[in-house]
């Protein structure tokens, strides 16, 4: 696929990331690191992966553990250079708790940092002629505050001015960075969810998707197309209009 061998993905558990880690295993990469907080779902999906022949390396990792997880990305890469990295890990807020606030921010804003900065460090200094690709999880929600989950929304937001800043930021080192933003993928985020779910799709059917626009340098990869015209177009709306239309709309969970 493209020159990829060695893919390294957060949040590998369930989700977008297990389906990330599916796909690419049936693809003939030759190692996936992969990290996750559930001992049982992550080695569930490593097994999964083995049996397409690939080799996997998976790891009991809290994204919001700097040195824990700056460590294993270093560590990944000397085992076989990276060519991929998944900021993907996230969780949904659930009740707007304070608990529950700042438990967003650190996983979804932290984690992602956590990921990227000693990631752009090993790229910086590769000498070898090989794919220096980062992609971060932002999400549809990302593109307007949403009344219904404002510190996920906003969240997200910040990972997706974030990565799009990046990739800028970092073309000139040759360094590939790619912004995902899904609308509803079946995770177990989803899975609480009580409210209608537009477009609602499948992980493996996201996890083509992304692969394909990472494949072909797609800057924002954000689908479904109606969800993502439907946010931008809201988001360009004056404040009065698109806040009014947000305030009807049902809460995610």
């Amino acid at each position: 696929m493209n020159n990829i061998e060695n893919v390294l993905i957060t949040g590998a558990s369930s989700g977008i990331g297990e389906a990330l880690a599916l796909h690419y295993a049936a693809h003939g990469v030759k190692k996936l690191f992969l990290c996750g907080r559930n001992e049982e779902r992550l080695c569930k999906v490593a097994q999964a992966c083995r049996s397409y022949g690939v080799e996997v390396d998976e790891s009991l990792i809290d994204v919001t553990n700097k040195e824990a997880v700056g460590e294993w990305i270093l560590k990944s890469n000397q085992q076989a250079p990276l060519d991929i990295v998944f900021a993907n890990a996230g969780v949904s807020t659930g009740t707007e708790t304070p608990e529950h606030i700042y438990q967003t921010f650190q996983t979804n804003i932290f984690g992602v940092l956590n990921t990227v900065t000693p990631a752009i460090e090993i790229y910086k200094a590769r000498v070898e002629n090989r794919p220096k690709i980062i992609a971060v999880m932002a999400s549809i929600a990302g593109y307007h505050g949403l009344a219904s989950c404002p510190s996920y929304s906003a969240s997200k937001a910040c990972v997706k001015a974030y990565g799009e800043a990046l990739r800028a930021r970092l073309k000139d080192k040759n360094i590939q960075v790619n912004v995902i933003c899904p609308g509803f993928v079946r995770s177990r985020i989803t899975d609480k969810n009580k409210c209608p779910m537009p477009f609602f799709m499948e992980a493996d059917q996201a996890a083509s998707i992304i692969a394909k626009g990472i494949e072909k340098n797609v800057g924002l990869i954000a689908f479904p197309f109606p969800m993502r015209f439907g946010a931008y177009l809201l988001s360009i709306l004056p404040n009065a209009i698109s806040n009014f239309i947000y305030q009807k709309l049902p809460h995610k969970v």
